[in-house]
């Protein structure tokens, strides 16, 4: 469902400020940043065109924090402006911008973005695929930006790894996020409409039973 969106104050100032507000307010703050990864003076940046809220664990079934503190989400915890990254079916990085007051585990999933700076690096880690699909889903956008686990907990304040706010969306959609079975029907993915670079929503697929006796 798409709607409009109202300036927020605030979002010029202070980044630190901004993501430590609620993160359903913070996530569609986030579409039209630029997140960008500067090493050795040479920088890739996108402007992020898809994200997916999380919320605190006692209120989210599917966020990671959603059975307490482990020592890999400790860093969801706070401060805010921090990011948060984990590795998912053994072989992929995704990365997320942790929102909130210090001590709730809220965080935002970084899920799509258009690159437009450092095309040519984006692309030679990111052979074959076509510009629309450099950073078009969690784990391509982090391969696009060379983000990897080493970057969690990485202050978006100071670097390597930046974010700069834009103007707030004109235009955002919402809807389900991506492949969760925990509190899969909140429409806490946002994204900007009509951009090609927004990922395919995909539901959980559902566990097979196992039959009696095996």
């Amino acid at each position: 469902m798409a709607g409009s969106a109202e300036p927020a104050p605030g979002v010029h100032g202070d980044l630190r400020a901004v993501l430590g507000g609620p993160v359903l307010e913070v996530a569609p703050l986030l579409l039209g940043a630029t997140l960008r990864h500067t090493v050795g003076g040479t920088s890739v940046a996108l402007r992020l065109t898809e994200v997916e809220a999380y919320d605190d664990g006692s209120n989210d079934a599917g966020s990671h924090a959603y059975r307490g503190p482990t020592p890999r989400t400790e860093v969801m915890f706070g401060p805010p402006g921090h990011l948060y990254c984990y590795f998912t079916y053994g072989m992929h990085v995704c990365c997320n911008v942790v929102t909130g007051p210090d001590g709730r585990a809220s965080a935002v999933l970084l899920r799509a973005g258009e690159v437009v700076e450092g095309l040519e690096i984006a692309r030679e880690r990111r052979p074959g695929a076509s510009d629309r699909d450099l950073a078009r889903g969690p784990a391509r956008l982090c391969r696009a930006m060379g983000i990897d686990l080493g970057d969690n907990g990485n202050d978006l304040v100071t670097g390597p790894i930046t974010l700069e706010l834009g103007r707030p969306a004109s235009e955002v959609a919402t809807g389900p996020r991506v492949g969760l079975r925990g509190a899969a029907e909140l429409p806490w993915r946002f994204w900007l409409p009509g951009e090609p670079t927004v990922s395919a929503y995909r539901p959980a697929v559902p566990r097979r039973r196992r039959p009696k006796g095996v």
